[in-house]
């Protein structure tokens, strides 16, 4: 995701309101989001569809990575050979 732009991301409610078009236009040309704003204070965040999966799945991963390192720290991992051998009899099926 492209870095944002604070002089052009950040957009009252009321402006997007009334051009709507157009900033859906730029959030999907530019694949930056577009923060929205009500009274000075961010209220929404409008981004292009493709961005937003592929954050998902980014955020899946590192949950993911966090999950697995609870695990190990709880002492519930394998070893490299066990790991190994596990996935070479899978592989054998």
């Amino acid at each position: 995701m492209p870095r944002m732009r604070i002089d052009e991301d950040i957009r009252p409610l009321s402006e997007f309101r009334a051009a709507v078009a157009s900033f859906v236009k730029r959030t999907r040309e530019t694949q930056r989001p577009l923060v929205l704003t009500q009274r000075g204070r961010g209220v929404a965040v409008l981004m292009d569809a493709g961005e937003f999966e592929r954050m998902r799945e980014r955020l899946e991963i590192l949950e993911d990575i966090y999950r697995a390192e609870e695990q190990l720290s709880a002492g519930k991992g394998v070893s490299h050979d066990e790991a190994k051998a596990r996935v070479l009899k899978g592989l054998k099926r």
